[in-house]
């Protein structure tokens, strides 16, 4: 197992990512879209959490395939950007044809808390329809980490969160990407220490190769810092696997098992922690046991390894009220 050619999850062909900001807000959106409808799963494991159309993704529901999946800031407001992006691929001739001929496209999405952090939050007009719009024309194979697109204004326990992704290439030939938006309540370094939880992951130093502490209190209790329903780490696991919806309902839910390999503590009361799971079916399993065991890992290690990519590539703006990773 290696990273990809990018080290992203556009590493998996026929994704591409799109962000779009606000830093007056101190927010944004991020997008992830296919050359053609996909399959999609959702596992969400945080006591609040924001979402819209994640009920359909459920493998007992009739939808099977999406156009797009949003991860957005703006906690309830942010659930505005995958309109946003419903209509721009509406007017793309995207989506399932009605009786009448109207295009629906299928866009689930989810929120985290960012209206804490220091922006300017008095708008007239709700901005996330036009920041998913905007996140969806700018979409493509290369797009920026941290400081972008839903991970704008994130946070965590002690610095700055931001947008992550990870890949890898498994020796069976599948690809396995992470898109992760890292807002959480716990904290996604040890103790107060610059070293990463998600340390024994790391791959090509991709997030500064300062291993795991000589020690770390094991008895540390993390302070409580924000309040229920103001945190929330959101991501988007996605393969060239051809998945069925319960098969990427499992590998989401493995996901999760590097979430919390890389925050402490993850999944709390506070936390409206998801993972998506998106599935382009380019590549058949050859062994449908062997496949999707080796997935549900590869799955744990790109979040962890893009949690951290996130916040090490967060940068320090106006106004911020937290430091970011390289201000330590």
């Amino acid at each position: 197992m290696k990273p990809g050619a990018r080290n992203l999850i556009t590493d998996v062909a026929g994704l591409f990512v799109g962000n779009a900001e606000d830093h007056g807000i101190k927010t944004g959106s991020t997008v992830l879209v296919g050359d053609r409808p996909f399959v999609a799963a959702v596992s969400v494991m945080g006591g609040a959490p924001g979402t819209r159309e994640t009920d359909l993704l459920a493998p007992d529901k009739l939808v099977q395939e999406v156009d797009a999946l949003v991860l957005s800031g703006g906690s309830a407001f942010g659930l505005d950007a995958p309109s946003g992006v419903a209509d721009a691929l509406r007017a793309q001739g995207r989506g399932f044809a009605t009786a009448s001929g109207a295009r629906v496209p299928i866009v689930p999405g989810a929120i985290l808390f960012d209206l804490s952090n220091g922006g300017n939050k008095d708008w007239v007009e709700n901005p996330y329809k036009a920041l998913g719009r905007a996140a969806l024309a700018n979409a493509g194979v290369d797009f920026a980490l941290g400081t972008a697109g839903a991970g704008t204004g994130a946070a965590t326990y002690r610095v700055k969160g931001g947008l992550g992704s990870a890949s890898v290439l498994l020796e069976n030939g599948i690809t396995v990407g992470a898109l992760v938006a890292v807002n959480a309540v716990g904290s996604p370094l040890v103790g107060d220490t610059n070293h990463f939880w998600a340390a024994p992951w790391e791959m090509d130093a991709e997030f500064g190769n300062l291993g795991l502490p000589a020690r770390f209190d094991p008895g540390h209790e993390p302070f409580c810092g924000k309040r229920l329903g103001e945190a929330t780490t959101i991501a988007i696991i996605a393969t060239d696997a051809a998945l069925t919806q319960a098969q990427a309902t499992r590998m989401a839910t493995a996901a999760h098992d590097g979430l919390a390999r890389a925050i402490s503590p993850a999944h709390t009361p506070l936390d409206g922690d998801l993972v998506f799971a998106a599935a382009t079916g380019a590549r058949p399993l050859t062994n449908p046991v062997a496949d999707t065991f080796a997935l549900g890992h590869a799955a744990a290690v790109c979040l962890a390894r893009a949690i951290a990519r996130g916040v090490f590539a967060a940068t320090p703006a106006p106004g911020d009220v937290q430091p970011c990773w390289r201000d330590l």
